[in-house]
């Protein structure tokens, strides 16, 4: 495959409120963002994670896994858990962990388990045979506890902590069940890498990004608002998140919903009205851009662009919007061990990020 270089302009802009996410947008150029694809296929590239420098693993949501090794421009097929592909969803997140000495690769997904649809955990072995990549036979480690009548808000993005995983699970269309503790809709979930489930936190609509703070070690999470209302949450065991009782989104048709502040619910640190769709969002960990070092990224999907935040304290201080030239839904961001920034698009691609 051919690469293709981009050359984007990227444009600065401060945060104006410390909650609701409103910006002033200086277009003054700051310098430029150099692209290079490394991946052009047909389909959501919904997830992607780096075995290595080389490799990487990503997800087509219409239920396809593949590996890719960036040296050679190879893209192997490999096998995944059943996945009942509609709507919103499909085969979503994937991870690569070393789990006591072997290699697994980790899947989120939308499976039928009776006569609903639910969001999944599953994993595989890891291994290249005689310079194949294969995978081991699919377990599936989780089935999330839903009622849903619907094929959206499924979340589900993992994130590891330790000898542990974080998951986002989605409303599934009805909101009034966040706030029930028998059910998983609308909550985030601590599970051990065998898949043994905790509830961690309440309240949420549908969180599609998830990471933890390198130098904290802070839990963060994004979720969609309904219209406008996007969030920005820092995850903590045991805390209320307010949906659908609180949030500073309105119904699609226009009332409010609920109200924006309650007792014993928790505020977004951000929030963003109107909505920009954060899907995927990570840390920068990489050396290749050091005025990027330890700040946030979120990918987003019908805003079209990708966003930089600087937090301090557990706040965002500066805000800067980039790749809003490139017009593409970006659906998921990573750190990469190369030192680059990585994205995903709903248009097939992966593309590496430069900056000079």
């Amino acid at each position: 495959m051919k690469s293709i270089i981009y050359i984007l302009t990227i444009f600065i802009c401060f945060n104006t409120s410390a909650i609701n996410g409103s910006v002033e947008v200086a277009k003054v150029p700051l310098s430029k963002l150099k692209l290079k694809e490394v991946l052009n296929t047909s389909g959501v590239v919904w997830s992607f994670s780096f075995i290595n420098s080389r490799e990487l693993l990503y997800t087509i949501r219409d239920g396809k896994l593949f590996h890719l090794n960036m040296e050679t421009n190879t893209t192997t097929r490999l096998s995944n858990p059943n996945v009942h592909a509609k709507g919103q969803g499909g085969l979503l997140d994937v991870q690569y962990y070393k789990v006591r000495n072997k290699f697994y690769i980790y899947v989120t997904f939308s499976e039928k388990k009776s006569d609903v649809v639910t969001t999944s955990l599953a994993r595989a072995s890891f291994e290249i045979i005689k310079g194949i990549p294969t995978t081991g036979k699919w377990e599936v480690l989780f089935s999330a506890n839903v009622k849903s009548s619907t094929s959206k808000h499924f979340g589900s993005r993992l994130v590891r902590s330790g000898d542990y995983l974080f998951m986002g699970i989605g409303d599934r269309g009805h909101r009034e069940y966040a706030q029930d503790k028998n059910l998983h809709n609308g909550k985030i979930l601590k599970l051990t890498m065998e898949g043994k489930v905790q509830l961690w936190s309440i309240g949420h609509r549908n969180p599609q990004g998830m990471d933890i703070d390198p130098v904290s070690g802070d839990l963060y999470s994004c979720e969609f608002g309904p219209r406008g209302g996007d969030e920005l949450n820092l995850v903590i065991k045991g805390k209320n998140y307010g949906w659908p009782l609180t949030t500073y989104g309105s119904e699609y048709w226009g009332p409010s919903i609920g109200t924006t502040q309650m007792k014993g619910m928790e505020r977004p640190i951000m929030y963003w009205t109107p909505s920009i769709s954060p899907s995927g969002m990570a840390f920068y960990t990489g050396d290749k851009v050091k005025q990027w070092k330890n700040n946030l990224f979120l990918a987003n999907l019908s805003s079209r662009h990708l966003r930089r935040l600087v937090l301090k304290d557990k706040k965002v201080i500066e805000q800067e919007i980039l790749l809003s030239d490139f017009k593409q839904r970006i659906r998921h961001v990573r750190s990469a061990p190369d030192g680059y920034l990585y994205i995903s698009t709903d248009s097939g691609k992966i593309i590496r990020i430069s900056y000079e």
